[in-house]
This record gives C-alpha cells, sequence and structure tokens, in this order.
C-alpha cells in the first residue's frame, strides 16, 4: 500500500532545495553565454564539430535554465534572474574569445565539473525533503552531463 504523500511543500522545507537550484542556475546561465561565446568564435580545422557541439549544448543548457526557474516557481519562490547575480554566485567563470579550439573544450569540461557538484547538492536536498521531481529532473541533467563530459574528453584526449 502506498503511503499517502502531499503535493506540495513549505518555504521552510524548501528553502535549501531553492537556495541550491538558484545556485545552479546562476552557473548554468554562466555556462550558457560561454557556449556561445566558443560557438561564435571557435576557429580551425575542427570548427565544424565543435561550432556544432557549442550549438547544441546551449540549446540544452537554455533548456535547463527554463525548467530549473519553472520548478522555483513551483515552490511559490522567485529565482534568480539578473546578470549581475549571476556573475556574482556563480563559480563558472567568462572567459575571453581568444581561446584555442581545445583550450574551449577544456573550459567546457572545468564547467562540467562544477555543475555536476551543484546538481548533486541539489539532488540531496531535494531528495532530504522527498521532492522526487526534483530529484528526476537533476538526475536526467546528470546522466547528461556525465555523458557529454566523456565524449569532450574524448575529443581533447
Amino acid at each position: 500500500m502506498s503511503t499517502y504523500r502531499k503535493l506540495g511543500f513549505d518555504a521552510e522545507e524548501t528553502k535549501e532545495v531553492v537556495d541550491n537550484l538558484n545556485l545552479l542556475l546562476a552557473n548554468l546561465h554562466v555556462h550558457y553565454q560561454k557556449l556561445r561565446n566558443y560557438h561564435w568564435n571557435v576557429v580551425g580545422h575542427d570548427f565544424f564539430d565543435l561550432h556544432d557541439i557549442f550549438e547544441q549544448e546551449y540549446n540544452e543548457v537554455k533548456i535547463q535554465i527554463d525548467e530549473i526557474a519553472e520548478r522555483i516557481r513551483v515552490f511559490g519562490k522567485t529565482p534568480t534572474s539578473t546578470l549581475k547575480e549571476y556573475l556574482e554566485m556563480s563559480e563558472v567563470k567568462e572567459t575571453g574569445t581568444d581561446l584555442s579550439s581545445d583550450e574551449m573544450v577544456k573550459e567546457i569540461l572545468k564547467d562540467f565539473e562544477i555543475l555536476l557538484s551543484f546538481m548533486v547538492d541539489a539532488l540531496e536536498a531535494a531528495g532530504e525533503i522527498g521532492d522526487v521531481a526534483t530529484e528526476d529532473l537533476l538526475t536526467g541533467y546528470i546522466k547528461r552531463t556525465e555523458k557529454i563530459h566523456w565524449m569532450l574528453t574524448a575529443f581533447v584526449s
């Protein structure tokens, strides 16, 4: 027999989840812009491959950003929404446009490690309150991040 689960959580229960989702959101925004930068500015013999990969990635991140912001709204909170806040909160850092294609990929790989850490933190916070919807969302992101990390690692090896 199934145990009753309530629909909805109160603000106290979700504070840690929301805080972690906002940190992930900030890092994803900086990562998103970095991917666009690299998409526009990659040069070299692997231009076509990386130009397409960076575009695929920023389109995926754009969806994740929207889903995370909407998840925060489900909890009745307002997601962090300004570039100033994102830059202040983010551990993912901007770079210039003068990187080689290999340097760009290595930067993205570093970003994935940072993002994975924030995904796991948010996942653990969601697990503590029995928030299976957020856990499911984040588990999908983690699987995808691990796979693209593997692929890009193979690319620069």
